[in-house]
């Protein structure tokens, strides 16, 4: 089947993402704890948190679809150069967001003046929470990069990043809601006792992915099913 990709809009639905997540959490919960814990476990070796995540959620789809797998696949680095570039490219935007308050703050405390020291200071607050709507910004516009990397395949993040900006157009409230609710859901475990990150934390995962295959089933369309629709009429 010749399935591309046509990036539109998604319609977000929170409420089936919050309960499907939960039916294939119970389903296979100890096998997807385990991928989690080796998801964790990888994360902990440098610039390979996010292929770890993109495992998780190809690990996840398996799962999902009864396709053969393990919760060791999460130790795959077929990917590495594509995430390593990513973290790259997202280590240097946050350098460049920060570049001015290399000199904002040794600027303050050289300033004798003290209406310029308070002029600066004021200015150094608005800029951190520029820097604060900015990161938002980027994490929200980019949330399904994720999904276009792992189960899409797509190696170039211009590209991802593109179509994730199409994808989220008019959803950023609504994927911040989602993420908001999802991360308090997800630290329960971690606040109320520490091993209890290991049944709420799944939680977090199995909601983003099925978020990811909702939305990517969306802009997916079947080129020879397409072909024949436009013979037939």
């Amino acid at each position: 089947m010749n399935v591309k990709l046509s990036p539109r809009p998604i319609n977000f639905n929170m409420n089936l993402y919050l309960s499907e997540g939960y039916e294939l959490l119970k389903k296979e919960f100890v096998n997807i704890a385990l991928a989690t814990f080796l998801c964790l476990i990888m994360s902990i070796i440098p610039f390979c948190g996010f292929l770890a995540m993109g495992n998780l959620y190809k690990y996840l789809r398996d799962v999902k679809n009864h396709r053969p797998s393990s919760p060791g696949d999460i130790f795959n680095f077929d990917n590495f150069s594509t995430y390593f570039i990513l973290q790259l490219i997202m280590i240097a935007g946050l350098f460049v967001l920060f570049i001015p308050m290399f000199f904002i703050f040794p600027g303050i405390m050289l300033l004798q003046n003290e209406i310029a020291g308070i002029g600066a200071g004021i200015f150094g607050f608005l800029y951190m929470i520029f820097i604060f709507v900015a990161l938002f910004y980027f994490v929200l516009k980019g949330f399904y990069i994720p999904a276009l990397f792992s189960l899409k395949g797509i190696t170039d993040i211009k590209t991802a990043w593109k179509m994730s900006k199409i994808m989220t157009k008019g959803n950023l409230l609504m994927i911040f809601i989602f993420s908001i609710i999802v991360l308090i859901l997800s630290q329960i475990g971690a606040i109320a006792c520490g091993i209890g990150v290991l049944v709420t934390m799944p939680y977090m995962y199995t909601t983003h992915y099925i978020a990811f295959e909702d939305a990517l089933k969306q802009i997916e369309y079947d080129e020879i099913t397409e072909i024949g629709i436009k013979e037939k009429y």
